[in-house]
């Protein structure tokens, strides 16, 4: 470390919330793939001149979904949307692991984590996450609607048996933590049930969603797993669904949760159409409840594919599809899979409704600690659309701008006209870096202080238009390497950095395999030692990438690492 090279970034207004700078003016050094104090005196080898730039970590996206099964059907169900011409935003809507890479480092980010990895299809996950050059990434296990967790459940197995059971499928799939989607519903489905409340019974086990969300929250707690339950909450979509999105916050009890893409369900049943803004009373659930985070999972208009493990909900949108077609899965009864594309219209008062709700979750919100930005690509749009998300987030003239041209119902139908918020940059730089970095434990990420990993993004101020200053960042360091440069890869191809994988060390009950290879002999397809993922072989899917394993801290009383 001695040796290496001594890198200065002079001069550039830099925005690091988490230790409270807020666009000073400052000089950040490098070295050694750190951040670093600088011996007094010594002079840098490199000193790259940053005057009138704005200076943040580099990008962490906690919700997106790029690898896997339900994107590679996506990808096999359009084809025709992989051949556009260079610069068509439909080009970005299910693109390959490589070209997801390039894009997402060419905007400022530096890592990003796949929410929705099956158990069985792990390896595939972590192999495609591998082919994702730069960006270092992980993903949340899918567990809520397989039948060991619904069997035990049912069979009235105790919480030391449940956390057991998610520390091994932590391990055994090197997991960043877990997902629940449509809690039970999935499985319900499958026994012909299309609607499943938080308080209904599932028509086979006759086990709840309550019951799901209280024993996977309670048992990550108790294994201190940094990112808190994951949760994709029921009835996505539905009119009126605040209501289930409210019961799912009460059936916590208190235990820290992360719900992911809420604008999805914050709707209620008010106004002519029975389709309403229900945005204000899930933010006061959020800011009465500091233990909960969300991502917002904010629509786009314009051509996308939704990829979802919630089989119910997308086969009740199926006929909605836009082109026509659609596909769904399912795997070892673990969890299931629909994929139908869309094509979200400024003329459709739904969807240009969806669009303002989740502006208004984003702008209402008290605590941008707890907010994520996202579009739950690719349900809600393309990541390639976070700088436009950002523009609208910042620049009210804007925003107003393109409400005027929507549905003319929908400003009398919502708040977000009486609005008056512009985010800030250190507003941004929570809701993309420091936040997502904080609730998924990385200490070194999403930060400038000393010693943090050297993942720089840098941009040229411009005021005026968010969007263009965030599209085509001036520099990109990842580990203290220039990766981008003014919005463009900066090297030559197969000489890119390889990124790291995240996953959690769990304790492990060493008698939960025993338990699990008996209950698979008797009612399972796959023999649990073939699901399990040893640490050499994490590094060969990640393409000889580092491992970086996080730590779980035990007797975690809410909060984040």
């Amino acid at each position: 470390m001695s040796g290496a090279r001594l890198t200065c970034l002079r001069g550039g207004r830099v925005h690091d919330p988490v230790h409270g700078v807020d666009g000073e003016v400052r000089d950040l050094w490098l070295r050694g793939g750190r951040l670093v104090e600088p011996a007094p005196g010594e002079p840098a080898d490199t000193t790259i001149d940053l005057s009138g730039c704005i200076v943040m970590a580099g990008g962490i996206d906690l919700h997106t979904h790029i690898g896997g099964g339900k994107m590679n059907l996506a990808r096999l169900l359009l084809p025709e949307l992989q051949r556009h011409a260079d610069g068509d935003p439909c080009r970005h809507v299910a693109p390959g692991a490589i070209e997801t890479g390039w894009r997402y480092v060419e905007m400022g980010y530096t890592a990003a984590f796949e929410p929705a990895m099956v158990a069985a299809n792990a390896r595939q996950t972590h192999m495609e996450l591998g082919d994702t050059p730069v960006l270092d990434h992980g993903a949340y296990v899918m567990l809520g609607n397989d039948e060991m967790l619904l069997r035990r459940l049912a069979e009235g197995a105790g919480p030391e048996e449940i956390r057991d059971l998610i520390a091994w499928t932590l391990h055994a799939t090197k997991a960043m933590g877990v997902k629940v989607v449509n809690p039970a519903g999935i499985s319900a489905f499958k026994f012909d049930q299309r609607r499943l409340d938080v308080d209904e019974p599932h028509r086979h086990w006759q086990v709840t969603p309550r019951q799901v969300l209280q024993s996977l929250a309670q048992g990550l707690q108790a294994l201190g797993v940094p990112h808190p339950l994951h949760i994709h909450a029921s009835n996505l979509g539905v009119a009126g669904n605040i209501d289930s999105t409210l019961a799912t916050i009460d059936a916590l009890e208190g235990l820290p949760a992360h719900l992911t893409h809420v604008q999805f369900h914050a709707y209620g049943r008010e106004g002519p159409k029975k389709f309403s803004s229900a945005a204000r009373a899930l933010v006061e659930a959020l800011d009465a409840r500091p233990q909960l985070s969300v991502d917002v999972g904010q629509i786009l208009f314009g051509q996308t594919v939704t990829a979802s493990g919630d089989t119910m909900r997308q086969f009740a949108n199926a006929g909605l599809a836009s082109p026509r077609k659609s596909v769904f899965s399912d795997i070892e009864c673990e969890a299931g899979c629909g994929v139908v594309p869309f094509r979200y219209r400024e003329s459709s008062f739904v969807n240009a409704l969806q669009w303002a709700i989740g502006l208004e979750i984003f702008l209402q919100a008290k605590d941008p600690w707890q907010v994520v930005l996202t579009t739950d690509h690719p349900n809600g749009g393309p990541f390639t659309s976070y700088p436009h998300l950002i523009r609208l987030l910042c620049d009210r003239d804007f925003r107003d701008a393109q409400l005027a041209r929507l549905h003319p119902e929908v400003a009398q139908q919502c708040a977000l006209k009486d609005i008056r918020r512009e985010l800030t940059l250190q507003e941004v730089a929570i809701m993309t870096r420091a936040g997502p970095a904080r609730l998924l434990g990385l200490r070194d990420r999403g930060h400038l202080g000393t010693g943090a990993v050297a993942d720089i993004a840098v941009y040229r101020d411009d005021p005026l238009d968010r969007e263009r200053m965030f599209t085509t960042p001036e520099w990109v360091f990842k580990d203290g390497a220039v990766v981008a440069r003014q919005g463009r890869r900066a090297t030559e191809p197969g000489q890119e950095p390889v990124g790291g994988t995240f996953f959690v060390v769990p304790d492990i009950d060493p008698d939960i395999g025993r338990a699990l290879r008996r209950r698979h002999a008797r009612w399972g397809t796959v023999n649990p030692d073939h699901l399990e993922i040893g640490c050499d072989e994490l590094c060969a899917c990640g393409r000889g990438g580092r491992l970086l394993p996080v730590e779980c801290f035990a007797g975690r009383e809410g909060g984040t690492a």
